[in-house]
């Protein structure tokens, strides 16, 4: 069997380190779980420390994708998620791909101008 190096060993993440790969506030984070009931991280201890998987950073991604990214109002982005779920992931999945694509195309582009 192969090893797989892209897998991501980590099973749970703070609140902290998801807010800091979106670039948003942890008190986005906390508003954004009472407003998308499908968005409910783990919590363990008594101080009930949010933990988050990989399936809740997916969710958080989408919706961060809809009123972020694209604008969308609260209203408007529970609206999409609840009335075309598989649509809105795939738009959110392209959007993402473009983002990577673009930021390898640039660094190509700083290594092709140190070249000259």
């Amino acid at each position: 069997m192969a090893l797989n190096l892209n897998k991501n060993l980590k099973l749970y993440y703070s609140i902290k380190e998801v807010a800091e790969m979106l670039g948003i506030s942890e008190s986005t984070l906390r508003y954004w779980e009472r407003e998308f009931p499908f968005l409910k991280p783990k919590t363990s201890g008594p101080a009930m420390i949010r933990q988050y998987q990989e399936k809740d950073i997916e969710q958080i991604r989408l919706i961060h994708n809809l009123v972020k990214v694209r604008g969308f109002k609260l209203a408007a982005a529970k609206k999409i998620i609840n009335s075309n779920r598989n649509g809105a992931d795939r738009k959110a999945d392209v959007l993402t791909r473009l983002l990577n694509v673009r930021d390898d195309l640039q660094a190509l582009r700083r290594q092709m101008d140190s070249l000259q």
